[in-house]
C-alpha cells in the first residue's frame, strides 16, 4: 500500500498500526509538504502538490493508496475532489488524533475512513 502524507511525518508506531488496520503492508510513503498560499488559487497549487507525488496514471488508479489529508479543511476538500478525478473513486483517508493525557502532546491513529464507502452509504439518503 502506498500512503501519500500530507501533514507531519508519519512515525513507526503510527505506521504499524495503519498496517493493522489496513491488513496490509507499507511499501511506500511520499511525504509531500503542504503549504499553500491563501492569496492565489487553491486548485492549481493542489495540482502541483498532487504532481509531486510522480505516479503514472496507471498507478493512481491501480495500487492501493492511503492518504494522510492535510489538516487544512478547503485544501483537504479540493484535494479529494482532484484526487477523485485522478484515481475515479475517493480514496480512504488517516485519522489522526492526540493520545489523552500526553505531555508532550502526541498523536495516534484513530481509524481508517473509506471515503468511498461513506459516499455510496450516503447515496441511499437521496430522495
Amino acid at each position: 500500500m502506498i500512503i501519500i502524507n500530507f501533514t507531519h511525518p508519519l512515525t513507526p508506531d503510527q505506521q504499524s498500526t495503519i498496517e493493522d488496520l489496513t491488513g496490509q503492508t507499507i511499501t511506500a510513503v511520499y511525504t509531500i509538504p503542504c503549504q499553500v498560499d491563501n492569496n492565489q488559487p487553491f486548485a492549481p497549487q493542489v495540482a502541483d502538490l498532487i504532481n509531486a507525488v510522480n505516479l503514472t496514471a496507471t498507478a493512481w488508479q491501480t495500487q492501493p493508496i492511503l492518504i494522510n489529508p492535510p489538516a487544512y479543511a478547503p485544501v483537504t476538500a479540493v484535494l479529494l475532489a482532484a484526487l477523485h478525478g485522478r484515481m475515479g473513486y475517493f480514496p480512504a483517508i488517516v485519522r489522526i488524533r492526540p493520545q489523552s493525557n500526553s505531555v508532550p502532546p502526541q498523536y495516534e491513529v484513530a481509524e481508517i475512513i473509506n471515503l468511498q464507502s461513506v459516499r455510496d452509504n450516503a447515496r441511499s439518503q437521496r430522495t
